[in-house]
């Protein structure tokens, strides 16, 4: 029998597995990974592979939601700021193919769309074509804090979060939801024990770190690299507000412990002045919004919000703070206006001021304006009949959302420091005398007036 040449044997066998790992290759490219949507063919214009299946990731999910009659609209800021610089040009570009993909093609791990909750309540079909399409998902419920209040804390989860994944590239689509303050709001994504962390890199999100409240937009339907998609009207608002957009929930669960310990104040002089003081914060809320000036709630309306969830019935008044750096010389012409008259001005704009204004019967609208140095931040007071001045110093805060008698409102997100500054340690114990020189644990007394000064900085009215 003749020998079998071991080289030739050698090379056969080497010559059947490249042919045989090529039909795996050619099997999966242009099978399986069809089927299962793991690699796409290039869109035109694009530099590679890998930025082509982000346009055809969002082209697919695109597809999901239209077959389902979901309006959703572009919320992802990455893909909204090179949008934003081209505004003008994609309002005016008639449809027709793009020369490139210049913005679905941009590098990213996610694309961030959002989904208003009233438009849409059928999930299970939802979920079944999205899987023939090959893509994998995961919802994120939470708690509805709608529901919260001070006689029931609910507890019933609402859906906060969808990820569609697809390859290399996921979709996040955000839920927002309508708020009594007329405003939207997202919940914070928070994954329960038994769900997969790796599924995305969640750290990497745009959103869901925090809840976050937005007015509604207007949305504008347009073509971006040959694909309808609605996006905010106004882009670079949105963008705007998205970087101040952290929510903080009313505390009801300690509010309702407050007043197991001190029972609320239910009588009718407290009831008409809460509705008084709600009535003259949504008039002072309209004014300084109208007139683009940010405010928060302060001193004595803060601390009501912080511990009890409501306003404090013995305060009498509504305090706001204001930045020195956003007044404006109209602002007490527009509460004139808005028939709220100047009951005093005390201060001058480069140090201590302070606006009062006059609202129903004795309710009054104070205005304390605070300014900024290097590690704290201050307002000022003022005594009429002395011309003596005092500070108040807090340490440095950033302003969050909240939701205050169905108003959208902004709140220090430092508010136990704030409040504790302001209120010392014991700010859970109701004071109902209060002396405005002497009582904070923040005060400092601050000098004297000049007595040429006083008709520009005591003025009563």
């Amino acid at each position: 029998m003749q020998k079998i040449n071991k080289n030739v044997v050698l090379a056969l066998l080497s010559l059947t597995s490249l042919v045989f790992l090529l039909f795996q290759l050619y099997y999966y490219k242009f099978y399986l990974s069809q089927k299962n949507g793991a690699v796409f063919s290039k869109v035109r214009g694009s530099k590679s592979g890998q930025d082509s299946t982000r346009w055809h990731v969002v082209r697919k999910f695109l597809g999901l939601i239209s077959s389902h009659n979901i309006p959703v609209y572009l919320i992802d800021p990455l893909i909204l700021g090179l949008v934003d610089k081209d505004i003008e040009q994609i309002r005016t570009s008639p449809d027709g193919p793009s020369p490139e993909c210049k913005y679905f093609c941009a590098p990213r791990d996610f694309t961030t769309f959002a989904l208003l909750d009233k438009t849409w309540k059928h999930e299970v079909g939802l979920f079944r074509t999205a899987e023939k399409m090959g893509f994998q998902w995961l919802k994120i419920i939470n708690k509805d804090p709608r529901l919260d209040g001070m006689d029931d804390l609910s507890g019933i989860e609402i859906p906060l979060h969808y990820i569609f994944k697809l390859a290399s590239h996921a979709i996040h689509l955000v839920v927002f939801y309508e708020r009594s303050g007329n405003y939207l709001w997202h919940g914070p994504l928070r994954l329960k024990q038994h769900m997969d962390r790796k599924f995305v890199p969640f750290r990497k999100l745009h959103f869901g770190r925090y809840p976050g409240a937005y007015e509604k937009p207007e949305l504008l339907l347009v073509s971006i690299d040959d694909l309808k998609v609605q996006i905010p009207k106004n882009p670079s608002r949105f963008l705007e507000e998205m970087s101040h957009s952290r929510f903080l929930e009313c505390r009801y669960r300690e509010a309702r412990a407050f007043f197991q310990m001190y029972p609320d104040d239910a009588s009718l002089d407290a009831v008409e002045f809460r509705k008084k003081a709600k009535s003259l914060l949504h008039l002072a809320a309209l004014t300084l919004n109208n007139l683009g000036v940010k405010f928060w709630l302060s001193s004595g309306t803060c601390l009501g919000w912080y511990r009890q969830c409501n306003v404090i019935p013995h305060s009498k008044d509504v305090d706001l703070g204001v930045f020195i750096r956003d007044y404006r010389a109209d602002i007490i012409p527009a509460f004139q206006k808005a028939g709220l008259p100047l009951k005093h001005k005390f201060g001058k704009v480069e140090d201590s001021l302070e606006l009062s204004f006059q609202g129903e019967d004795d309710v009054k609208l104070d205005i304390f304006f605070f300014y900024e140095e290097d590690d704290h931040i201050w307002n000022g007071g003022t005594q009429a009949k002395s011309g003596k001045k005092f500070k108040y110093l807090f340490p440095k805060f950033t302003l969050c959302w909240t939701e205050f008698v169905e108003l959208k409102v902004h709140v220090p997100c430092e508010t136990l420091q704030y409040v504790e500054a302001n209120y010392g340690a014991d700010w859970k114990v109701p004071v109902k005398t209060w002396d405005w020189k002497s009582s904070p644990s923040n005060v400092q007394y601050n000098g004297v007036w000049p007595v040429d000064e006083w008709d520009d900085v005591i003025q009563i009215y």
